[in-house]
């Protein structure tokens, strides 16, 4: 059964990386209609080009600390909306803490009025500088509420907290994905993350910038894969949080290797101070999405970065 055919959903950040793709993605499954609302104040309008074209697709340029202004039935409301890099969420301090608080609240609001589903895109990074490896949805975190990267982190362990009041309190149906790092088509060059930093830096052959001695892990999920596993929780009934990721782990010295090894070219690696609070390993434990959801990733790190490097020609 395809849970989306016929329904109107709504994509909070729906001009950013992840929400154009699930944007593709919902319209694949046959909606009737899909509004993405962004300020694009991180999104960009070039991600949406395509869907532009499709008659049922629409684009709202809306703050959405403000009342979302939503006419007519709304089945899903899908909340991917904030700024997800350092770069972005250092230059957008209040801003990011705010779409995290006000924001969500706005969405949850408009669920609750429209009688709609809720889900909300979080973050591994609740987890913090984790002392367990790998994550499971059941640890709480190791984190630090006044450090540089605090703005992020607490902006969505507060929207977990009022979506889960949200479902206990006013009834609202809702479900809550940790997503981590995921990489692919439509990311910015100078968004600060680890995959455009170095495929950016292998295709102007440049050296590699990596912070502290390289040892740190990330574990590398493929758009299509996140994508998926978000459309597949937002039709289940968990309600609970669960862990979107690739278990496929990799140090920074490995991961640039990778990507040298797939574009040709790049420099040498050069160490720099890790900054402040920077998380030394981070793997998600998937077992709950695998259970409950019968997902897991199937897009190869080799595969992912070939489509993502060709995409990053265009804009070099």
């Amino acid at each position: 059964m395809n849970t989306y055919r016929g329904k109107r959903i709504v994509v909070l950040g729906g001009a950013g990386f992840v929400g154009s793709h699930l944007c593709d993605r919902l319209l694949a499954a046959d909606a009737e209609s899909v509004t993405a609302v962004d300020n694009l104040c991180t999104g960009d309008v070039r991600n949406l080009t395509i869907l532009q074209r499709d008659a049922r697709f629409d684009f709202l340029q809306h703050d959405i600390c403000q009342p979302i202004p939503i006419r007519g039935p709304v089945d899903f409301v899908f909340n991917l909306a904030s700024p997800a890099s350092p770069v972005d969420y250092a230059a957008l301090w209040l801003e990011t803490m705010r779409t995290g608080s006000e924001g969500t609240l706005r969405g949850l609001e408009l669920a609750e009025q429209k009688k709609a589903i809720f889900l909300q895109a979080s973050t591994s990074e609740i987890y913090g500088d984790p002392l367990v490896h790998p994550q499971p949805e059941s640890y709480s975190g190791n984190v630090d509420p006044t450090r540089p990267r605090s703005v992020y982190d607490e902006a969505k362990r507060y929207g977990e907290a009022l979506v889960s009041g949200f479902r206990r309190s006013r009834g609202v149906s809702t479900r809550i994905v940790r997503i981590f790092n995921t990489y692919g088509p439509r990311m910015r060059l100078d968004d600060g993350r680890v995959v455009p930093a170095f495929v950016g830096q292998a295709l102007r052959g440049e050296d590699f910038t990596i912070f502290g001695d390289g040892k740190q892990t990330r574990s590398f999920c493929y758009v299509d894969d996140m994508v998926e596993g978000i459309v597949k929780l937002g039709a289940s009934d968990v309600s609970d949080p669960v862990n979107l990721g690739n278990p496929d782990e990799r140090t920074m010295v490995e991961f640039a290797e990778a990507v040298k090894a797939a574009v040709g070219g790049g420099g040498q690696l050069v160490f720099k101070p890790l900054p402040e609070g920077d998380p030394k390993q981070r793997r998600p434990d998937i077992t709950k999405a695998k259970t409950l959801l019968g997902w897991e990733p199937k897009v190869t790190l080799a595969e992912g970065l070939a489509k993502t490097i060709a995409f990053f020609r265009t804009r070099v």
